[in-house]
């Protein structure tokens, strides 16, 4: 099979980017997608997240044991299907703080190069609020603002109904807002079942992409890798391009000597509280049983109900330390559920409740991904690197503390429960911090892998891998550094902005 392009990788930002090429009649696009299709009710359901993570739709990616984390195993979920995570995710939609992109220092891509992308993906997606919110999130909304119905923003300190990709009460991927229209009006090629193994090369150019299975398919004019953070430099790897000396131990023939391939990775920690009582959040109750039984049919004729509900409904933004006269940017995020999560080993248990986590908008610790193998088969060593950095602990116990007041503010009324775990003896910064590193998670975020930058970064400012031509890396790996918020609408971006930067050079 031969393609003018290649996309590899039909997620976030790899939909964007395909769809961008495909729209821009220069060649014959393929984009492919190691994963099934996505035509399935768990994935266009909203509530079927619960369903689809940890599922055969999910990599299942784990951590290496982290240090600074009681030596735990944290699980790293990440979008197996035509949609990529944007298709398992909890659709929470933010782009970041403005002067995020300002710090990355990267021409072409601070917030005035940035924003109008911004804009024209969100006319495809039109993220909004879902339809049939919890009066627990509606309560937790008011935290810092009674009567306020926009959602809250990382440029301040705000709570909110978070706004989501989803439309109608369904969930609204990249693959619905990019990919299908691409493929139905400008000829885009898609192929699921499609894991890559490697990309081959000749005489320096990107040539071809081999296939786990054995296929190869050949590339005209180049390849885009859009394979997300985990996949993307994993795949590099195993191409020969990364850390030399790793890559020789593992038998790899270097094609490009590229240290900082698989460092930098960065994800936002995060740690929650559990309330559990009565008449409060979503649970398996007998209480409830009616409303649930109903559920899928209000879905179905109504597109309302819980079944639309994307789990973290709500949240907030605020600081933890005294305001500057440098910094008064808001430290932690909050996400908001209004149901009984589990905290006893089982994240699905009975009874009835809501839990809310808080996490470091821009945390200072750095992990990296090595291979484990030449396999493709093999999963990576992938070191989050959580809470390397004290300040990212202080920052997370300063904000545990801040959550913990907020929840007891808030305007629920007679749905209010009691906080059951950890409980209101921990109370203490020694207990807190305790708490942080035995029990702390990350927001499934993560990014940084492949940064771009000057010099001595995989990837320059305009994408492209340094060494090696026709071949440009599109999607969060490329972040120099973390947003504050949510990384799904930020990876659109930049697959978006990515197929622009690409056509400039194609067509020069």
């Amino acid at each position: 099979m031969d393609f003018d392009f290649i996309v590899i990788g039909a997620g976030s930002a790899g939909c964007a980017v395909a769809a961008g090429l495909a729209q821009a009649r220069i060649g014959s696009v393929c984009v492919l997608e190691a994963g099934p299709g996505d035509a399935v009710p768990q994935v266009k359901i909203p509530f079927g997240l619960l369903y689809t993570m940890g599922s055969k739709r999910d990599w299942n990616f784990k951590s290496t044991p982290q240090t600074n984390a009681d030596n735990r195993v944290f699980k790293i979920n990440r979008g197996l299907m035509v949609g990529g995570s944007s298709s398992i995710n909890s659709m929470v939609w933010f782009r970041g703080r403005a002067d995020d992109f300002d710090n990355w220092q990267q021409p072409g891509w601070r917030w005035k190069d940035v924003e109008q992308d911004f804009i024209d993906i969100e006319q495809r997606m039109q993220p909004q609020q879902i339809p049939t919110p919890h009066p627990l999130s509606v309560a937790f909304a008011k935290s810092f603002r009674a009567n306020s119905d926009a959602p809250p923003t990382p440029e301040r300190e705000s709570a909110g109904l978070f706004n989501t990709n989803s439309r109608n009460g369904r969930r609204w991927s990249a693959a619905d807002a990019f990919l299908r229209p691409a493929m139905r009006t400008h000829g885009l090629k898609v192929i699921t079942g499609a894991n890559v193994n490697r990309i081959s090369f000749e005489s320096g150019r990107a040539k071809r992409v081999e296939l786990v299975d054995g296929r190869v398919i050949n590339a005209r004019r180049g390849i885009v890798l859009s394979a997300g953070s985990i996949g993307s430099p994993s795949i590099l790897m195993r191409s020969g391009i990364g850390p030399a000396a790793q890559l020789t131990q593992l038998g790899i023939d270097v094609n490009v000597d590229s240290p900082q391939v698989g460092q930098n990775l960065s994800d936002h920690p995060v740690i929650g509280m559990h309330h559990e009582g009565r008449h409060s959040g979503y649970g398996l109750v007998w209480s409830q049983t009616m409303q649930w039984a109903a559920s899928p049919i209000q879905w179905l004729a109504q597109r309302r109900g819980r079944l639309t509900s994307n789990f973290v409904e709500a949240g907030a933004f605020f600081r933890v330390n005294p305001v500057t006269a440098d910094d008064d940017r808001p430290e932690c995020q909050v996400h908001f559920i209004p149901y009984m999560m589990g905290y006893k080993g089982k994240s699905i248990t009975s009874g009835s409740g809501y839990f809310a986590d808080v996490g470091v908008c821009r945390p200072v610790s750095r992990g990296s991904l090595t291979l484990s193998s030449a396999d493709p088969r093999a999963t990576p060593n992938i070191d989050l690197g959580v809470l390397k950095e004290e300040q990212d602990v202080r920052t997370l116990v300063g904000g545990f503390r801040r959550l913990r007041a907020l929840l007891a503010n808030a305007p629920m009324g007679d749905r209010r429960a009691p906080e059951v775990y950890p409980g209101p003896s921990v109370t203490s910064d020694e207990a807190i911090t305790e708490h942080v590193r035995a029990r702390s998670g990350t927001a499934y975020h993560p990014v940084g892998t492949l940064a771009m930058g000057e010099q001595k970064t995989p990837v320059t400012n305009t994408l492209q891998l340094r060494g090696v031509d026709a071949l440009w890396v599109a999607d969060a790996s490329v972040m120099p550094s973390i947003t504050s918020a949510n990384t799904n609408a930020p990876s659109m971006m930049i697959g978006h902005r990515a197929a622009k930067l690409i056509l400039d050079e194609v067509k020069n």
